[in-house]
């Protein structure tokens, strides 16, 4: 199928490396031209050069942290006139709730949901004026489905989420639809570093942690992020220009529910 990307322009937060990546490198094999975005500049640079080599697109490479002003305002410098967002950006680490101090749940909202939001009131007016935008906000499944010591990242997640609910009513007619993606568990280094951390509690192997976390899921193994990166490229096309105000779980099954 054809999406109708050719020639869009992206900004994918957070791509250097796990769902942030898969994504941006779905946009540019679709044929869309790609901001990608990540802290660490070795890192970054050599996601752009593999993306480069093997989609042949235009890749434009951001070493900032999007949670900045600053971060955000390079962003958008590399791309003032983006079609496409795709929010995504990294999650406060596993704390108990009881131990988050105001400094934590300021950082978490910052990066879940102030940041997220910043960017949207940034683009939104000029992707509404030339009648085509598409907002994809990468959160959890534990904003269905919330987690233990994950409060803070569920929480903001969750604001983020009711937040833009509304505004995806107010610019449909205008052509520009804004989604929340729901990941599960994927296979990426932040769900290692999750898996570890539990093994570590538990007194478990990291083989043996990771083997009751499948245990949850229907499909019995973990996404890969090519398949999220797929999902988020529909999402972002004009096949999918019906679709708005939704978040879509994508867990392989793991949360039960029928709506």
């Amino acid at each position: 199928m054809d999406l109708g990307l050719a020639g869009k322009r992206a900004i994918v937060c957070a791509s250097s490396r796990g769902l942030g990546k898969a994504t941006a490198i779905a946009l540019a094999r679709e044929g869309c031209e790609v901001v990608i975005n990540g802290r660490d500049d070795a890192t970054l640079q050599k996601t752009a050069d593999e993306i480069r080599a093997s989609t042949g697109a235009k890749v434009i490479a951001v070493a900032a942290d999007v949670g900045a002003p600053e971060g955000r305002a390079a962003l958008l410098a590399a791309c003032p006139t983006p079609d496409i967002l795709i929010n995504n950006n990294g999650g406060p680490p596993p704390k108990d709730f009881r131990l988050l101090s105001p400094a934590d749940l300021a950082a978490g909202l910052e990066a879940n949901m102030f940041t997220p939001i910043a960017l949207i009131q940034a683009v939104i007016d000029g992707m509404a004026a030339r009648g085509y935008g598409r907002i994809v906000n990468i959160t959890s499944s534990s904003v269905k489905a919330p987690l233990p010591n994950l409060d803070l990242s569920s929480g903001a997640r969750a604001g983020l989420t009711s937040f833009v609910a509304g505004v995806a009513r107010q610019v449909a007619a205008q052509g520009v639809t804004i989604n929340c993606v729901m990941p599960g568990a994927f296979n990426t280094d932040r769900l290692k570093s999750i898996v570890r951390g539990a093994a570590q509690k538990s007194g478990k192997t990291f083989e043996e942690q990771s083997a009751e976390r499948l245990l949850t899921i229907p499909a019995r193994r973990l996404g890969e992020p090519e398949e999220f990166g797929a999902f988020c490229c529909f999402l972002a096309s004009p096949r999918a220009g019906y679709i708005t105000g939704q978040n879509l779980l994508i867990d392989g099954g793991a949360i039960s529910s029928a709506l």
